[in-house]
Formats: C-alpha cells, sequence, structure tokens
C-alpha cells in the first residue's frame, strides 16, 4: 500500500492462460523445507522489489494476513498474504530477468473493486487477498 492509500498491481504475461493479466505481486519459496517466518517475509519483499520497482519505506511495515491453500484437493502448496505499507519507489529497481510484467500500476480500492467486478482481476492470489484485507479491516471495497 502506497501512503496514499492505493495498491500496485502489475500487468503479466501468463502463458498458461495465454494472457496477460493484472495481479498483486507474488512469489515462490523455493526451499525444501518449511521456510521460518523471517524467510518468507525476504521473500515477500524481494518479490515486490522484483516485480514493482517500490520497496518498504523507511519505518514501514509488513503485516502478516495468513496464508490459503491454493488447491486444498489436490496440492498442500500454500501462499502466505503480506500487506507492505506504505511503499515507495525504489531508487534503483533491480528487476527479475525473464520475468514477463508489461506494467505496474497504483490503484485505489475503488478501482481495485472496479477491475474485480468487470473481471479484469481473476487470479485466485489476488482475490485471495482482497477477501483478507476486506475481512481484516484494512480496505473497503466500495465502488463508489
Amino acid at each position: 500500500m502506497t501512503s496514499d492509500g492505493k495498491f500496485l498491481l502489475i500487468k503479466e504475461e501468463r502463458i498458461p492462460i495465454r494472457a496477460a493479466i493484472w495481479s498483486m505481486p507474488a512469489g515462490q519459496v523455493d526451499d525444501e523445507v518449511e521456510p521460518n517466518e523471517k524467510e518468507i517475509e525476504a521473500v515477500a519483499l524481494r518479490e515486490l522489489h522484483e516485480e514493482t520497482g517500490y520497496d518498504l519505506a523507511p519505518g514501514g511495515e509488513l503485516v502478516s494476513l495468513g496464508y490459503f491453500f491454493t488447491s486444498a484437493g489436490m496440492t498442500d502448496e500454500h501462499c502466505y498474504f503480506f500487506l507492505a505499507r506504505p511503499v515507495r519507489k525504489a531508487d534503483v529497481h533491480k528487476g527479475e530477468e525473464g520475468e514477463a510484467i508489461l506494467e505496474c500500476r497504483a490503484v485505489t480500492t475503488s478501482e481495485l473493486a472496479r477491475m474485480i467486478a468487470r473481471n479484469e482481476i481473476r487470479d485466485s492470489n489476488t482475490l485471495g487477498i482482497c477477501a483478507r484485507l476486506m475481512a481484516g479491516g484494512f480496505i473497503s471495497l466500495d465502488m463508489h
């Protein structure tokens, strides 16, 4: 979340669905064993930087919002949710080579709600984190 209450979305090419879609930044923990909380937080901050060009501002906070199972009937894979606030544009952006990110933009919660309603946001991670942010009282997805 930026200091003015906006959320960063990235538009990224997704080969399996043959489309570029909007989503919140996400990453993968590559450890064979379950990582500890600090390692998971480090991955979250690294992915924020690589995918958006933003970093957690000095004095900012990384709020844990729990995790969810991506497909509990098929796998034990789970995703951790974090709210990084406030974030600010990095002095130097070190993106990850091979990423197919086309654009990054900051949106208001009203814009976020409209994008969900229009099916412009349709990945489970982003829909899940929006639900967690709303349930936790961090945002209201009122479209007015």
